[in-house]
């Protein structure tokens, strides 16, 4: 594995023998959808997208997340493609527009990722007991310390772990303050005094690049190769997509060395996907890991990832909530969200088996998309 710019990665080679099938498709009515008010779901989608630029690249650079220097970019960057969708209904695709199959950047979708990847190292026995502190099995200077040692997987998993630190470049500092910061109460990149493990909620894409750290030491393996194996082949996902690390993301393990991926795009890199691909995890989510007879991944582990989090009711394990409709008051208060910076969710609407992905859709139009697609629901 080479470093260098737009190398720091690892190239995903799916098993050859794995085919790539489409997802099924069905006629609207057939499933208790109404056509017309589907297809109206998916103009609106189509007609407000994101604001933000086809140049991702400037854009970053232009200080969107933070100014300079904090907004070096680390990882693989792409122009972005234009609004795209998927609507799935009891497994079956009954809407689509735009591109599905381009493959690109998510952000912060990745973190519902890596919430999938958790799954498994509890599945595996590799992640015992998420009150555990993540230092009793990883041997990682990120891990040390009467603080950084006492975080726990939970703590990391709901954005509560205070981990204070550099990692790959990048200090916590940059994203301390980050919501407070959009509601006027503080600002943001403020080295603000820091909480005890556990006591506060932030969203901080440091601290979940340090759990995705700790996830490659307990696999032991690169993360996208865990993810392929284990969630990607097995439920017919194209060849396109990759996850990318950064270029400063590099670290031995058994004497090899790995990447060590981010849960987002915020410095570059992450999670480049097509929405039909999207779309597939979402319904892997939305049976409960489960896939042509196969428990891919323990539905125990899909019903604690949807559990509200003691201090962010919105919040569960890396994946959003729809407590008390906060985040589309239309749809069941039981919805899931994997969601991303520049407007990209994963839905699951688990009261009427619906599955929504939409790509560079703008974000405040969200609640009212998510609106026309319950509309269109008749049984």
């Amino acid at each position: 594995m080479a470093g260098g710019r737009g190398l720091c990665y690892v190239q995903i080679m799916p098993d050859p023998i794995a085919l790539v099938t489409p997802l099924p498709a069905a006629e609207p009515v057939a499933l208790g959808m109404d056509p017309a008010a589907l297809a109206e779901a998916a103009r609106f989608a189509e007609a407000h997208e994101t604001p933000w630029p086809r140049d991702l690249r400037a854009h970053l650079e232009s200080g969107y997340f933070e100014p300079a220097p904090d907004n070096a970019i680390l990882g693989p960057v792409a122009p972005r493609g234009g609004p795209a969708g998927m609507i799935l209904r009891r497994g079956a695709v009954v809407a689509s527009w735009g591109d599905t199959a381009r493959a690109d950047m998510t952000f912060s979708v990745a973190k519902s990722y890596l919430s999938l990847l958790a799954g498994l190292a509890v599945d595996d026995g590799l992640v015992a007991d998420l009150d555990e502190p993540v230092s009793a099995r990883v041997g990682s200077p990120a891990f040390e310390g009467a603080r950084n040692g006492a975080v726990t997987w939970r703590q990391l998993l709901t954005l509560t772990s205070e981990w204070e630190g550099t990692l790959w470049g990048k200090s916590d500092v940059i994203d301390r303050n980050r919501d407070l910061a959009r509601e006027g109460r503080a600002k943001k990149g403020e080295a603000r005094p820091l909480h005890a493990p556990g006591t506060f909620w932030e969203y901080n894409d440091v601290r979940v690049n340090a759990l995705s750290l700790a996830l490659l030491h307990v696999f032991r393996r690169p993360l996208p190769e865990v993810f392929r194996d284990r969630i990607m082949d097995p439920i017919g996902a194209g060849r396109d997509w990759a996850w990318h690390a950064y270029d400063t993301a590099r670290v031995a393990i058994d004497g090899v060395e790995m990447p060590s991926v981010p849960g987002g795009g915020h410095w570059g890199g992450g999670v480049f996907i097509g929405a039909a691909d999207q779309a597939r995890i979402g319904l892997l989510v939305a049976r409960r890991g489960h896939w042509n007879g196969r428990q891919l991944i323990a539905g125990s582990w899909i019903d604690a990832i949807a559990e509200p989090g003691a201090l962010k009711p919105e919040y569960g394990l890396l994946w959003w909530l729809n407590t008390n409709g906060a985040r589309a008051p239309a749809a069941s208060p039981r919805s899931l969200f994997a969601s991303g910076a520049g407007g990209h969710v994963t839905w699951i609407e688990p009261e009427r088996d619906l599955v929504s992905v939409t790509r560079w859709l703008d974000p405040v139009a969200f609640p009212d998309y998510a609106a026309r697609v319950m509309a269109a629901v008749r049984d």
